[in-house]
């Protein structure tokens, strides 16, 4: 026997029905990104290895150990399946010159890999759909990128999700902080764990995003970078949470937010949730002025977020808000494979006027095998279609077919149906839209 074959262990088959909250998901992100004015940019999946290292950093977790890299058997370069897509779409800007002509917003929706040990809500192939808003400086744009996530929550009916916000300042500011940052845990260095003393020299703003509860009362002590951000600094984040504030949007004020990646600066934010336990963000972004440089593109500012599907999909699951499956309007019941070209006629007349259907078929490539009524009948009920059309033989003499509602009621093949002369049922079938 053949060994079956099997998905790779953390990527993951998305099968029907759970395929129908995907596709939920997607058409209201779709119908809010236009409503914000935001249009569809595609990424390729494999990217240049150097787009990542230059533009997350060489001393990221995502560049050290997480990246799914390889070199190209034809020519030697080195690529790398993406991790993330602010990157990506940063790239295509520069290369395509798309800021020539002003600013752009950009959503992107896609696969993302990151070789890591799967988990609740972690998996080495996810999704991200994502917001980028390019050659905008104002923190008016901040706020508005900020907004669009919230009204995506919204109109997902998600509640308990909570909008934490920092800024990171300039690279000056920075530097300024991470030397202050060093000399206090260099200071305290007995009570840093092995990947903070990993991290002192080449990644120290990480430390401060530490989980270990053992070190959380040093991370609470240590320099605020807050108090290092010069006036132009303050007064952009100022103005951004002015504009929350107008909104009536809540948020806490979390210094020690950093994000994964080193190319932000000033307003960083995140939205988390308790209901998904240690996976609690949702979604997270800010403003990236230096990145489009860093590509090689010439200098714009932007700012953006990316969203986990597989978690704010749990997330509606886990608080009752699941799509249901879509279920045809109508199910065709075939007695005889003789009828079958006829039937297959009149069904495609009726999905040509946008009513769903689904076709009782044969079991054999002949046509024998069409099943008894009441197996049908049973088929059709399963399918959650609305109504039932039986194209029977006494039916089509007449030049009809039966039409039999399946819904508000009790299943009785023997109860009387209505006709519809098939040159009608396609007028019949509008009444279901």
């Amino acid at each position: 026997m053949v060994e079956k074959l099997v998905a790779v262990k953390g990527m993951n088959d998305i099968l029907p029905p759970a395929s129908a909250g995907w596709e939920a998901l997607e058409e209201t992100v779709r119908a809010l990104m236009a409503r914000y004015a935001y249009r569809n940019i595609r990424t390729p999946i494999v990217e240049p290895t150097a787009l990542f290292v230059r533009g997350l950093g060489e001393v990221t977790d995502i560049v050290e150990k997480e990246m799914y890299s390889f070199e190209d058997r034809l020519n030697g370069e080195a690529l790398t399946l993406r991790p993330e897509n602010t990157a990506g779409v940063v790239r295509a800007v520069a290369e395509h010159n798309l800021l020539y002509e002003g600013g752009k917003r950009l959503y992107y929706m896609g696969p993302m890999f990151r070789h890591e040990r799967p988990q609740r809500g972690r998996y080495r192939q996810f999704h991200q759909i994502g917001a980028e808003a390019l050659g905008f400086a104002g923190a008016e744009v901040d706020a508005e990128i900020i907004l669009l996530a919230q009204a995506l929550w919204q109109e997902l009916g998600l509640k308990d999700v909570r909008l934490e916000l920092n800024s990171l300042g300039e690279p000056a500011e920075r530097k300024l902080h991470r030397a202050a940052l060093i000399e206090y845990l260099e200071a305290n260095r007995d009570q840093l764990d092995e990947e903070a003393r990993r991290r002192l020299h080449t990644n120290p703003l990480r430390i401060l995003d530490t989980k270990n509860p053992k070190m959380q009362a040093l991370v609470e002590s240590a320099p605020r970078l807050m108090d290092f951000l010069g006036e132009a600094s303050l007064a952009h984040f100022s103005r951004v949470t002015a504009m929350l504030d107008a909104n009536g949007l809540a948020y806490r004020i979390n210094p020690r937010l950093v994000r994964g990646m080193d190319y932000y600066n000033l307003t960083v934010f995140e939205f988390i949730t308790e209901s998904l336990g240690a996976q609690g963000t949702i979604c997270g972004g800010g403003r990236y002025d230096y990145l489009i440089e860093q590509v090689g593109g010439k200098a714009a500012p932007a700012v953006g977020w990316a969203l986990g599907v597989e978690r704010v999909l749990e997330l509606i699951s886990e608080q009752g808000l699941a799509t249901a499956p879509a279920v045809p309007d109508v199910y065709a019941i075939v007695p005889e494979a003789a009828a079958l070209p006829l039937v297959l006629k009149t069904l495609q007349a009726l999905r040509a006027r946008g009513i769903s259907v689904q076709m009782h078929s044969a079991a054999g490539a002949a046509g024998e095998g069409m099943g008894s009524m009441k197996s049908q009948f049973k088929k059709a009920d399963g399918s959650g279609a609305r109504h039932a059309l039986i194209f029977g033989e006494v039916e089509l003499a007449q030049g009809c077919v039966a039409v039999k509602s399946l819904r508000g009621e009790k299943l009785d093949v023997a109860k009387a149906q209505t006709l519809q002369p098939l040159d009608a049922v396609a007028s019949w079938a509008d009444s279901l839209r």
